[in-house]
């Protein structure tokens, strides 16, 4: 009887701990799967370089985007943000960010407005492609998303902040760097103007 009770016992036991070490293993893959067959929200890269209109004056190196190549969300060829043709605006954001999620419509409604005159491009850093993009889904963000999950960008333009937002003339000079906070409609049609020289249509 005690035998009995005892491989009874010994039974529930490996029973229990198989299920719980199977689920979670699931769980997790079967989210990346969903995530990874649903197709991306942004647009791609591919139009995004050509390099800064030119020839013109010689342009210090510092005033330009850092020398760095980055991964585009859709795939395909790597973004050279050296070659990112101006003027162009660049929204450094992450999901987990509260201001970056409450200020990207505005940067959508910014790209629907200026197309033909400037380019509006996103720069996910410090998340995960699945956040990203749920948020691109569930906010109706389109414009070409660069992935930055190291932060190289902010490290080599030594900001911090989040928000962060770089305006980038014709010529490819960092114009502004703008920290102060989420930004909508009416501020960054006025930093558009003031730095970039372009009156967005309302």
């Amino acid at each position: 009887m005690i035998r009995r009770l005892a491989l009874l016992s010994l039974s529930l036991v490996m029973l229990v701990t198989t299920g719980c070490t199977s689920e979670p293993d699931a769980a997790p893959s079967s989210r990346q799967e969903a995530a990874a067959s649903r197709p991306s929200p942004f647009e791609d890269c591919a139009a995004l370089t050509g390099g800064p209109a030119g020839p013109g004056d010689p342009v210090a190196a510092a005033d330009l985007l850092p020398e760095l190549t980055l991964t585009c969300f859709t795939g395909g060829a790597p973004v050279a943000l050296r070659d990112v043709a101006g003027p162009a605006v660049i929204n450094i954001w992450a999901s987990w960010c509260g201001p970056c999620r409450k200020e990207l419509p505005a940067f959508q409604r910014l790209s629907q407005r200026s197309e033909g005159q400037l380019r509006v491009i996103g720069v996910n850093t410090r998340d995960t492609r699945e956040a990203a993009q749920s948020i691109g889904e569930d906010f109706g963000i389109r414009f070409p998303m660069i992935f930055d999950q190291g932060e190289a960008l902010q490290r080599a333009l030594r900001r911090n902040a989040f928000p962060l937002t770089i305006f980038v003339a014709a010529d490819g000079r960092i114009r502004h760097i703008d920290t102060s906070g989420a930004l909508d409609d009416a501020r960054l049609a006025e930093l558009v103007r003031r730095h970039l020289d372009i009156t967005v249509p309302a």
